[in-house]
């Protein structure tokens, strides 16, 4: 399997986010992308595919924004990084707001997705690794890895959080609509719902989002996943949500991506988009599942099982001495 990532996604590196009520270390760092790199023998420098994937996906003044706001935080005279601090409670409307604060809160939903400098090269490449990956399987290969850094599956087409800036999936996705697919299919088997990834496809009937995840009833991102979120107008049935609680192992997962798979089959894509996060594994740090190194190996034969050509786009897993061995057991599954 070819595998893709950039060494300028390694820039982006705040220092701390705000978690459970207080700062702490930002649990989204560099090494993630290292110690994986590291355990899977290394990966190819994607070529530079350019913005209009990206802008097929993400509105341009949410784009300028990621671009210029870290620059105008330092301007507004603000140590650190760009942080935001007041979101709108009722709606999200496009407001000409003139303070960088008051933007942030316009274009985030979370405090722990801080912008740097970096940021935008970051998630940039990140982009074009997942471009790599999927030209890669539109050109012929049976499965591709985008090592995704930073995350994608919480940023929707206007917004970023969950430390996620650019919805890496969702560019994959249509991406391979706009080189011909008929159809595709998106696999989330992440811990935390992808929000991002939903919204973008809420309304489409093309796209399949199924999503295996933490109950949000208890778990971030707390407002999208729930079981009855199914798609609205033509996208009313091409969204599947199979919420599990905290504790589950093996067997009570492997049956719920076996619906998703079921569903997904039915529909009958051209090609799948695996949103794959290590953060389901028993010791991970901020997550409450109970997945072992080796389960990943089987599930991921599982979905090769299938047939479908597949793009593997990396998501969360904050396990970092154990990650790379995770993301390694799920790549030899494929």
């Amino acid at each position: 399997m070819r595998k893709f990532f950039s060494p300028a996604q390694l820039a982006h590196a705040p220092a701390r986010e705000l978690h459970n009520g207080g700062f702490t270390a930002y649990a989204e760092t560099p090494a993630r992308a290292q110690h994986i790199v590291a355990a899977i023998g290394g990966a190819e420098v994607p070529i530079d595919h350019g913005m209009a994937a990206i802008a097929a996906v993400h509105s341009a003044d949410y784009l300028a924004f990621l671009r210029e706001a870290p620059a105008r935080w330092s301007a507004a005279g603000r140590p650190g990084d760009a942080i935001g601090y007041v979101w709108p409670v009722v709606g999200r409307r496009p407001l000409r707001l003139e303070r960088i604060d008051g933007q942030i809160g316009r274009y985030s939903f979370d405090a722990s997705t801080p912008l740097t400098a970096q940021t935008w090269e970051a998630a940039y490449w990140s982009a074009q690794s997942v471009l790599a990956a999927t030209h890669a399987v539109l050109g012929g290969d049976r499965a591709a890895f985008a090592l995704c850094r930073p995350p994608g599956h919480h940023a929707g087409a206007d917004y970023y959080g969950g430390y996620c800036y650019l919805n890496t999936a969702a560019i994959a996705a249509q991406a391979a609509r706009d080189a011909g697919a008929r159809r595709v299919a998106i696999l989330d088997i992440d811990y935390h719902h992808g929000n991002g990834t939903q919204d973008i496809f809420w309304e489409r009937g093309d796209v399949f989002y199924a999503s295996v995840h933490a109950d949000p009833v208890r778990d971030y991102p707390f407002y999208w996943g729930h079981a009855d979120e199914v798609g609205e107008g033509a996208g009313r049935g091409t969204t599947l949500n199979l919420p599990l609680p905290h504790g589950t192992m093996l067997d009570p997962f492997r049956r719920a991506q076996a619906r998703a798979l079921d569903a997904i089959e039915r529909f009958a894509p051209d090609l799948l988009v695996l949103s794959f996060g290590a953060d389901t594994w028993e010791g991970d740090p901020i997550s409450h599942f109970k997945l072992t190194t080796a389960d990943y190996s089987g599930l991921a034969r599982d979905i090769a099982a299938c047939g479908w050509p597949c793009v593997v786009a990396m998501e969360g897993g904050y396990a970092i001495e154990t990650l790379g061995a995770n993301v390694a057991s799920l790549l030899e599954g494929f």
